[in-house]
């Protein structure tokens, strides 16, 4: 007599399966608590850029001359303050763009104008030192330290002169064209690419150290009492 002999394959976890879920379940609730964290610390990250007002910006016009007058309103980082205070000069850097629009193409760029600015503390004097460049520093180089410079007894006098900007002269301009319209974009930023190689992979990830403001003005033949 022949005798068949059925089995059915039956799924078991082995060993080495169970302790796989066991520790990935010990992972996941380990984690959870950090994972929020993370998430938590991120999205207030995303919020603690310094917000960078304008109390004064305006574009004017006067005979073939282009001049800006400007009043930024912010508080200098508590980060950024320190490292003035251990003698790490900070550097403030302003561009500012003449275009013609163009309604048929893009907008044409016929003048740029650039200020470059070194703020440092002096531990011996208590004073503090603000040079000012005209013009955009080269790639790879700094604010010249014996650039023109001003001397101040405070750093709220030196961040005063470092926001404001009266009648800075961006461009010339002769068109007399009535139907031409104009305007001026400016940029103003905290230039961290040219702090200390060393200390500039440490600020990478502070958001305390960004800090800018995007203003645009409108230059019309009307708004500036052309003759």
């Amino acid at each position: 007599m022949t005798m068949m002999v059925f089995s059915m394959a039956c799924w078991k976890s082995t060993p080495l399966e169970g302790g796989s879920q066991r520790m990935l379940g010990l992972l996941a609730r380990l984690l959870t608590p950090f994972v929020g964290l993370l998430f938590l610390l991120t999205a207030a990250a995303s919020h603690a850029d310094t917000v960078v007002e304008a109390a004064q910006f305006r574009v004017d016009r006067v005979g073939d001359d282009v001049t800006l007058s400007a009043q930024l309103r912010f508080d200098l980082p508590a980060a950024v303050e320190d490292a003035l205070l251990k003698g790490i000069p900070v550097y403030f850097a302003v561009e500012a763009d003449l275009l013609r629009e163009r309604w048929y193409w893009t907008d044409k760029k016929l003048a740029s104008a650039a200020r470059n600015m070194r703020l440092a503390y002096q531990p011996l004097t208590g004073q503090w030192r603000l040079n000012v460049a005209t013009g955009a520093a080269p790639a790879g180089e700094l604010v010249a330290a014996n650039a023109p410079s001003q001397t101040f007894l405070s750093l709220a006098e030196a961040m005063a002169t470092v926001k404001q900007f009266a009648r800075w002269r961006i461009a010339g301009l002769s068109d007399n064209d009535a139907s031409s319209k104009y305007r001026v974009d400016f940029r103003f930023w905290l230039d961290t690419n040219q702090l200390p190689r060393p200390f500039q992979i440490g600020v990478m990830a502070q958001t305390e150290w960004t800090i800018s403001a995007n203003l645009r003005a409108p230059l019309t033949p009307e708004k500036t009492g052309e003759r």
